[in-house]
């Protein structure tokens, strides 16, 4: 069975059909920008764009980086305001004529990365974090998802920790890999103290370069990167909507 999998990002919108038994792409990913401003109707046409590209006619699973209970989304740190008490999965169904489950975007990397990535066959407490844009948490105990933590916005330093230690931060303020990571091993202590879990998923587009900044980590608990990398937030959406 194949699910179409939307991933929605504050930067960008990418997504692919998914095979599902496997978890694995079954046509190469599309992605477009995110409009700006974000507002739901522009994104919503984007969204419809990317349906089209595929000629898709089926169930879809779409993240959103926000709070998101049965399907109405409850923040927009990253996206415009407008979005806050929206129904997206209502918009998206009307805009795309599909069926469509909407989930918050680090919540389905954590799925995906559970049943399929760096955290397959683990028990005990895992945290899958996602820096991009923001940073993304998912929590999950013994392969039991707790939704919407939005540990990214837990103020630390002064300030949200998304802002001190997101990926988009490291290129803004021109930080080494080393320079980056220690801020990244600091939030990640600060994790620890409150969470005490067995396992960090480090995911997003940093995960491909690991070893650039994993020497920089010193936390206690064992960090890892993801292994799905930027796919996981696909993969996991079309796994939740398979599920529905």
């Amino acid at each position: 069975m194949e699910v179409l999998g939307i991933d929605i990002g504050g930067s960008g919108i990418k997504g692919a059909p998914v095979d599902i038994e496997r978890g694995v792409l079954t046509r190469e990913r599309y992605k477009l920008l995110t409009p700006q401003p974000a507002t739901p109707d522009a994104v919503a046409a984007a969204v419809a764009d990317l349906v089209a590209h595929f000629e898709w006619q089926g169930p879809i699973g779409c993240t959103f980086p926000a709070v998101v209970r049965r399907g109405v989304v409850y923040s927009a740190a990253n996206m415009d305001h407008a979005w806050v008490g929206v129904d997206g999965a209502a918009l998206f169904r009307q805009t795309t004529d599909s069926p469509v489950t909407l989930l918050n975007d680090a919540d389905a990397a954590g799925v995906a990365e559970m049943r399929l990535g760096a955290g397959r066959g683990r028990e005990g407490v895992v945290m899958v974090l996602t820096f991009g844009t923001g940073i993304g948490s998912a929590l999950l105990i013994d392969g039991r998802l707790v939704p919407n933590t939005e540990l990214g916005h837990l103020e630390f330093r002064r300030g949200e920790a998304e802002h001190y230690a997101a990926a988009r931060v490291r290129k803004e303020e021109k930080l080494s890999w080393h320079e980056w990571g220690t801020r990244v091993d600091r939030f990640l202590k600060y994790l620890d103290r409150l969470f005490s879990p067995d396992l960090f998923i480090v995911g997003g587009g940093v995960s491909r370069k690991f070893e650039r900044f994993s020497e920089a980590l010193t936390v206690a608990a064992e960090v890892v990167p993801a292994l799905l990398e930027n796919e996981a937030g696909i993969i996991g959406a079309a796994l939740v909507s398979s599920e529905s």
